[in-house]
């Protein structure tokens, strides 16, 4: 299975932001990335009104949507999964980012605005860098907002082999 990195912070820090850089740093690299985003809310994931979401509400269990260059998977589940289980899923990647998961036991990397407060959400023990605009006291590897390289760099050093 690929290293599993998640990147947390709190509501508009930018770690949707944040990932679609390193996205483009790893592709640069000729990395293939996988993303799993935590959806925290019970609503659907589909949009109402289209097929997929209406053979869904007609009782299909699964429904797979398929075009000419992407494939999207629609699965009722009896529970929410562990991270574990869904990058289980997950083929031909060198590496899965995560956004949010922060209860989740997978390294983190946490990014932070002084605008929202300067204090951390995820564990101590499980960040390995933040990202920030202020100083802090975190006894990893800190980045600037824009470093999205200097970040790249760092995660393929400890996280991918043969990066």
């Amino acid at each position: 299975m690929p290293p599993i990195l998640s990147i947390v912070g709190k509501s508009g820090s930018g770690k949707t932001t944040l990932i679609e850089k390193l996205l483009r740093e790893f592709n640069a690299r000729g990395l293939r990335v996988a993303v799993i985003k935590h959806h925290a809310h019970s609503s659907p994931l589909d949009s109402s009104g289209k097929d997929s979401f209406r053979f869904a509400e007609a009782g299909a269990q699964m429904v797979v949507v398929s075009s000419p260059v992407e494939i999207a998977q629609f699965e009722r589940v009896a529970r929410e999964w562990t991270l574990a289980e869904i990058a289980a899923r997950v083929d031909d990647a060198d590496l899965i980012l995560t956004e949010g998961f922060r209860r989740e036991p997978a390294p983190k990397i946490e990014i932070s605005r002084a605008e929202l407060g300067t204090d951390l959400i995820a564990r101590a023990d499980q960040v390995v860098a933040v990202v920030t605009d202020y100083p802090v006291s975190a006894n990893v590897p800190r980045f600037e907002l824009d470093d999205a390289a200097g970040l790249a760099a760092f995660i393929c050093e400890r996280f991918v082999v043969d990066a």
